[in-house]
């Protein structure tokens, strides 16, 4: 198909059809969606959710505490936001059901670049999937069914077409009595349209935002008269109306209000009526305009505040169904945003060293969590990612405990996404001569940045300490493993022949026997094991080396019932990984002529060295940022 075939069936899809009200009975009869109301349809455009039980991934289930989670394919690419989303979801299936939240405002509260307005246009595209009926020529896209009364009508609908008679309590517009008295009553003289929302057209879809103190009044929400029209027709006539405003454009369908809290009040009184009644007045002396849509609002936290605080809004706080939508305070969550809004650049194809968003979401996610107690806001971090720090913090909480204690606002405050991705742009054109971002650079930028921005003193500090303490320190452990395991060609095997080793002569120890090497023929006594032992300990600064023994023998012994009788891979037990890479890494001095950009003293070593920046760009480094990075790694160990 080309597209231009693509496009003209597209645009056939979405025209309107025209049917007879007896016709469109009759539809009503067959699909409920053809007299759904906006959540319903909103609902159906959202989809089914596939549920995930968390028990099955111990990353998950640490996060979400074993719960089985719902996950919305429609959102699937708001990364991090699975509550968020569920909250919204749920305004939208109790609105559905003809409860309360038919009658509110939804309303998204949260910091500036959290997700407010992506979540807003999302739900705007949604709104599109799904088509509605409305009366054809009506001007505020009203639905057919508010011809009818519920009391003398509902029984027969009902009964005759399936229709709940809830769906009968929308009034007619003024366009439709005027139109009604020309027809004699007749309403078999309507004609009803299916119609598709539209963002572009203003279809059932709109878009308000506050104006000017002393030129914005009600009618950019319910319109006004048309000055042109008044040639023809009186000034309360429905005719010479001019239905612009946002309610009449997104009747049966869905009214953004963009920072809502920063209009006048006096402006969002009509939201009160439309709302709560399913009508509102207009400005002129005719009747009240129908309304059967969903109100979308969203501001940020000092606006509500203010809001909130005034006696005088009391009628609106009741009428509102607050959905925070806080700062993502995942680490790995946060990667995949910036792996999104990249994609989305043309930086996509860009090359980045390996660990450079990572630290950039770390410093985002640590400027945006509450210091915990007696605990490094670093674990709190790691925790919040679902990693387990069992092993590795003793005074790590569980996650359970740091939310209790940081309260309900945290991730209301914090360095926005927004903020991150500037920070990224930058590091990406850090170089003249090459577009790709690494962490060193990153680390020089954010350090630039934060003395440009003029935080508070005390923030300032800070963010300068999460560089220098978390940040800069971890990477030199990062990069410095990067750059050995590269040096190390047979790096795998030559761990897991450690490994095995270690078990094996451990075993023997635990066991008070004496080991005899199969292949040498060598014999080794308890003393000798035990020294073998040690050589691999100490350079890990093991201090209970019996009870760490006796835990990788068993661990050990464990697997290979589940591995035909094999030892498991060295790297699957992180605690002995770790001692495993430090054994290896523990002389670091022969690696210096291999990795060092200077001029090599022989043919060897330059082969060697051309080998190690082979592997280092099969990592995903450029030859220009493996030089960088070891230069930097070389400079920074030498003066730690």
């Amino acid at each position: 198909m080309t597209i231009f075939d693509n496009y003209a069936a597209r645009y056939e899809r979405t025209r309107e059809e025209e049917y007879s009200l007896s016709e469109y009975l009759q539809l009503c009869k067959k699909d409920p969606l053809t007299y759904a109301s906006a959540p319903e349809r909103m609902l159906a455009a959202i989809g089914e959710p596939t549920l995930v039980d968390t028990r099955l991934d111990p990353r998950l289930s640490r996060i979400f505490a074993n719960k089985v989670i719902k996950v919305y394919p429609a959102f699937r690419e708001f990364y991090g936001m699975e509550e968020v989303i569920e909250q919204v979801v749920s305004y939208f299936r109790h609105a559905a059901q003809g409860l309360e939240e038919r009658k509110q405002i939804l309303y998204l509260l949260g910091p500036v670049g959290g997700g407010k307005s992506s979540i807003a246009e999302k739900l705007k595209h949604l709104m599109e999937q799904v088509p509605f009926f409305a009366l054809k020529g009506s001007p505020v896209n009203e639905s057919p069914l508010g011809l009818f009364n519920e009391d003398e009508d509902g029984a027969i609908l009902e009964e005759d077409y399936g229709i709940p008679r809830r769906f009968l309590r929308a009034v007619p517009s003024p366009w439709a009595v005027k139109r009604l008295h020309e027809y004699g009553g007749d309403i078999s003289k309507f004609r009803v349209v299916k119609r598709y929302p539209s963002i572009l057209k203003q279809i059932a879809i709109s878009k308000t935002e506050p104006g000017d103190e002393n030129n914005q009044d009600i009618s950019s929400l319910v319109g006004k008269v048309d000055i042109r029209k008044l040639e023809d027709y009186a000034q309360d006539d429905p005719d010479a109306y001019s239905y612009s405003g946002g309610l009449c454009l997104a009747n049966q369908g869905l009214m953004e209000f963009v920072e809502m809290f920063k209009a006048p009040i006096k402006v969002l009184h009509p939201l009160l009526t439309a709302t709560q009644e399913g009508n509102y007045k207009g400005t002129e002396g005719f009747g009240a305009i129908p309304f059967e849509g969903i109100i979308l609002a969203h501001s940020n936290e000092s606006e509500w505040k203010t809001f909130r605080n005034n006696r005088n809004n009391e009628a609106f706080l009741d009428r509102i169904y607050i959905v925070k939508v806080p700062y993502c305070l995942r680490v790995s969550d946060e990667v995949k945003i910036y792996d999104k809004l990249l994609r989305n650049s043309s930086l996509d194809k860009a090359p980045c060293a390996p660990g450079t968003l990572r630290m950039m979401a770390q410093f985002a996610i640590l400027s945006r969590l509450k210091d915990p107690e007696n605990s490094s806001v670093y674990s709190k971090m790691l925790v919040y990612d679902g990693e387990n720090l069992k092993d590795t913090d003793p005074k790590a909480k569980s996650l359970h405990e740091y939310v209790d204690y940081a309260g309900v606002d945290e991730g209301m405050n914090g360095l926005s996404t927004r903020f991150a991705f500037k920070i990224l742009s930058k590091v990406f054109n850090f170089d003249n001569t090459e577009v790709a971002a690494n962490p060193v650079h990153l680390l020089y930028v954010l350090e630039q940045q934060i003395e440009r921005e003029q935080f508070p003193g005390e923030t300032e500090q800070r963010y300068m300490s999460y560089i220098k303490e978390h940040l800069a320190n971890r990477y030199v452990d990062f990069i410095g493993k990067e750059i050995q395991t590269a040096y190390l060609e047979s790096y795998s095997e030559y761990g897991q022949n450690i490994f095995d080793r270690y078990v094996t002569f451990a075993d023997f120890w635990i066991q008070d026997q004496e080991f005899r090497d199969p292949d040498t023929g060598e014999s080794f006594d308890r003393e000798t094991l035990n020294a073998e032992l040690e050589k691999i300990e100490k350079p890990a600064g093991i201090s209970n080396p019996k009870d760490f023994r006796n835990e990788i023998v068993n661990f050990a012994l464990r697997a290979r019932a589940t591995n035909g009788g094999k030892n498991p891979a060295w790297t699957s037990y992180e605690k002995f990984r770790t001692v495993i890479e430090k054994k290896m890494f523990s002389n670091t001095e022969e690696l210096l002529p291999v990795i060092s950009f200077n001029a090599k003293a022989s043919a060897e070593d330059a082969t060697k060295h051309a080998d190690f920046v082979a592997r280092m760009v099969e990592k995903g480094y450029t030859p220009k940022q493996v030089r960088l990075l070891c230069e930097w790694y070389l400079r920074v160990r030498k003066s730690s």
